[in-house]
């Protein structure tokens, strides 16, 4: 029997572990951290093997076939000696991905995957399609397949999900985006990492389809470099596209195999990073025969994810929103971009590489007052001090929360957009957005 060996026991892992044993597998599970008391009642009601805080290498190094969580990076000792033994490490999607017919629609980017992958499953979902989401959102692709193949799967996946692909292939591939993120995890080399966004389409052929942002320099200039067999699909807000997505005359149009057109105005999602997002969903679902009314009907009703420009509400005539999900510059940039001023912007955490310059202007013109939410502020000090005063620090969210409405005045906005990782003092960003929601909640 082969045995297979899953590294991490987060929602990927166990959804890899489960459909593992589902297949006939031998399955062992290793986390070095401590695995949750549900996990463990699932790995065991499923008579999976697992041990924790521990990586046992003599239970390890005997596998068939490694599938490693995203978290876990690929230079760790373990993974170098497995691979020197020429045991294969591959990611739960490659591993699922031998266990579908379904139409797969996958989706990456800096910012904006999880928006997209949501919008895209709200179209098709309410057309009547039998589709379901997975990936970086939602349940593991693996999980999914345990108890059903979907018609269509929507998944969203991250840099470190593509890394670990060997012979995946999607149906329909979106790139949205490709702007400096996760660069600890890619010696600091941000071709690293665009090599890695790229792997989504680099297994497509002829009859697949490849949607892109037209407007994305680095997309742009990365495709230059690779032989691209699938149809091209790009989607633009500053030039006319022939087949594809692009806007005029305040006017978003989709042409494809039938022509949509939709008033901005009319789209649920606004702002300029949003019509991106909605362009590429629209585009995705025009190819898989989804009727334009009902394309329109979605697009105009469909109502964001959490922690991603969210409104928590007016105190005193002062708005706050709630953006912990902006984990980087580009997030950040976008926040900026659609929100008008005076805002008190709370900014911090772990810092991924983060280069300030980038967002200098917008800050410089919207922003009155920093709020710094983490445990080191230096470098954000030192990139504003010049053109921002005042900069404060806070080390909890109530904290935060109560500095910035004491600097904001009736009219302006509270706007949490950290630019930076939740580790530091949060549990996740979600973890960050909650505490940020409750301390607004009780001013």
């Amino acid at each position: 029997m082969k045995r297979i060996v899953v590294l991490g026991a987060g929602e990927s892992g166990v959804g890899a572990a489960r459909l593992a044993k589902a297949k006939g597998y031998q399955v062992f599970v290793s986390d070095n951290g401590k695995i949750k008391k549900d996990t463990r009642n699932v790995l065991s009601n499923h008579e999976i093997e697992w041990e924790e805080k521990k990586h046992t290498e003599s239970l390890i190094l005997n596998a068939d076939e490694i599938i490693k969580s995203p978290g876990i990076p690929d230079d760790i000792p373990l993974l170098i000696e497995a691979r020197e033994k020429e045991i294969p490490v591959i990611s739960e999607i490659e591993f699922a991905f031998r266990y579908t017919e379904a139409i797969i629609i996958a989706i990456t980017g800096s910012n904006g995957k999880t928006t997209t992958t949501m919008l895209t499953y709200h179209i098709l979902k309410n057309a009547g399609k039998d589709v379901e989401m997975a990936g970086n959102v939602g349940i593991s692709m693996a999980g999914l397949l345990v108890d059903r193949d979907p018609d269509i799967i929507v998944l969203e996946l991250s840099s470190f999900q593509l890394d670990g692909m060997v012979d995946f292939k999607p149906d329909i591939a979106v790139i949205l985006n490709i702007t400096p993120d996760h660069l600890d995890r890619y010696d600091y080399k941000f071709e690293n990492y665009i090599d890695s966004k790229l792997k989504l389409i680099s297994n497509q052929e002829a009859e697949d389809a490849f949607i892109y942002n037209a407007d994305d320099e680095i997309i742009l200039k990365a495709m230059e470099k690779l032989e691209i067999h699938s149809k091209k699909y790009p989607f633009s807000l500053e030039k006319k596209v022939d087949k594809g997505a692009y806007t005029e005359n305040e006017t978003v149009i989709i042409n494809i195999k039938q022509k949509i057109t939709m008033s901005l105005h009319k789209i649920a999602l606004q702002g300029k990073h949003n019509t991106y997002n909605t362009m590429a969903s629209g585009i995705a679902a025009n190819l898989v025969d989804i009727r334009k009314e009902n394309i329109r009907e979605s697009l105009s009703d469909f109502k964001n994810i959490p922690h991603r420009l969210e409104s928590v509400g007016k105190v005193n005539g002062i708005d706050f929103i709630n953006d912990s999900k902006a984990t980087n510059i580009n997030s950040t940039w976008y926040a900026l971009d659609t929100l008008n001023g005076p805002l008190v912007w709370i900014v911090g955490g772990i810092d991924k590489g983060n280069n300030y310059a980038m967002i200098e202007k917008m800050v410089a013109e919207k922003v009155k007052a920093i709020v710094c939410l983490g445990k080191e502020n230096k470098k954000i000090i030192e990139a504003f001090e010049d053109i921002i005063e005042p900069i404060e620090e806070a080390s909890s969210a109530e904290e935060a929360v109560s500095k910035a409405y004491y600097l904001a005045r009736p009219g302006e906005t509270v706007l949490l957009s950290p630019a930076c990782a939740s580790f530091d003092l949060f549990e996740s960003y979600e973890d960050r957005g909650n505490k940020f929601k409750k301390a607004v909640k009780s001013i």
